[in-house]
């Protein structure tokens, strides 16, 4: 979920100089904001992703998407299938100039497989992520970067979509899964997901890369998270690693990491280790996945009493995981701490007029209208998903 950000759009731009060179500069900064759009924040950098997981979000609590938001998303695609996290004028055609990336495409597929009718674009879409496997079976940020976790997991997620087998989705022998096995930490060392091996090859436990591998190597994704009924997920290493073993594992890891505080922490560079509210709520999901409600009890009360303002801050985004967390670990995300979720995540999008109920007393349909209320953007894609540094 994870999904992907700016610090990671920027580490791609090294990698695509290297290898990947028909896809190089990123998109101008400071484009002026489209119609249809979430949120008021520069989009250069994020504008796919946080407009697919507010899409994504909406869909889980049966909110009816804005074709005005849809529409605009799907026009971010370029010919060939993928998606870069912005461009500013769709009617020109994708060129060596705009980077696209894994990311931005497999969330955008999740969310136009949510509001449906776009089976064309999401087949290229996916048609195009298979062509950039890497031959471990995973996904790098850019095309042709190594794998990592965070990365492969969000292309699982596309994947499971289109009730695609992800072990059968390989490149040569290896599967998706064989990619985040081989990232997967023993016991010893905290059961974790590392996002990436480290120049030297060794493996270090990233919370983020750990929420976002537990949700995949357990067969899900933001679309289809669930709680499990299972109890307190425990550690257990085995000679043959599964990935529902490793899911385990992962969920064990995040299980200890927020016992004591009931939140993840951050630690940026020359500043004090702080809460970490986006990856809070995504191990808020990956135990409720692995562990249940039980499982997550702890950081989402802690999320619940602390994320309004951060929310309000970084925008729809933001809203958007609290409302995945919230509705996985089985919290009301129309009164979560005392905030409508939803309601605040559609203020930052077109305009929805309320129409009356029908005879059925189904939920009000929305038509779509103009304009774009007030909102954060970029602000929670800078704190929230510096992978390399966080703890």
């Amino acid at each position: 979920m994870n999904v992907r950000r700016s610090a990671a759009v920027l580490a791609a731009t090294v990698v695509i100089g290297t290898a990947a060179p028909a896809v190089a500069a990123s998109p101008s900064p400071s484009p002026s904001l489209p119609s249809g759009l979430y949120g008021s924040g520069d989009p250069t950098y994020d504008g796919v992703w946080r407009q697919s997981y507010a899409l994504i979000a909406l869909h889980r609590v049966h909110d009816r998407l804005p074709v005005e938001a849809v529409d605009w998303l799907a026009g971010q695609q370029c010919a060939n299938g993928a998606f870069p996290a912005f461009r500013a004028n769709p009617a020109k055609a994708c060129d060596a100039k705009l980077m696209v990336d894994t990311n931005s495409t497999a969330a955008a597929v999740q969310a136009l497989s949510a509001a449906g009718g776009h089976d064309s674009a999401v087949t290229k879409a996916v048609t195009w992520l298979k062509s950039v496997q890497n031959k471990d079976g995973g996904w790098g940020f850019a095309p042709g970067g190594a794998s990592d976790a965070n990365s492969t997991s969000v292309v699982i997620g596309a994947l499971l979509t289109q009730d695609l087998s992800v072990p059968e989705v390989r490149s040569g022998t290896k599967s998706p899964y064989d990619a985040l096995l081989k990232l997967s930490l023993p016991c010893a060392d905290g059961g974790a997901f590392a996002y990436q091996p480290d120049k030297k090859g060794k493996l270090s436990a990233n919370a983020d890369a750990t929420a976002a591998a537990v949700v995949a190597a357990s067969g899900m994704g933001p679309l289809t998270a669930k709680a499990d009924s299972q109890g307190q997920p425990t550690c257990a290493d085995a000679p043959d690693l599964t990935a529902a073993r490793a899911a385990a594992n992962g969920a064990s890891y995040l299980a200890g990491s927020v016992a004591k505080d009931g939140f993840l922490k951050s630690a940026l560079p020359g500043a004090e280790d702080q809460p970490d509210y986006g990856n809070t709520a995504d191990a808020v999901v990956a135990l409720a996945v692995q562990g249940g409600g039980g499982a997550a009890k702890k950081p989402l009360a802690w999320l619940e009493r602390n994320s309004a303002k951060w929310a309000e801050q970084s925008g729809p985004a933001a809203y958007a995981q609290l409302i995945l967390a919230a509705e996985a670990g089985g919290a009301d995300p129309r009164d979560f701490g005392g905030t409508d979720l939803v309601k605040r995540l559609t203020e930052t999008g077109p305009t929805p007029v309320a129409a009356s109920k029908d005879d059925s007393g189904v939920s009000p349909w929305w038509i779509v209208g103009a304009g774009l209320a007030a909102g954060a953007g970029i602000g929670f894609l800078l704190s929230g998903r510096n992978k390399r540094k966080r703890p």
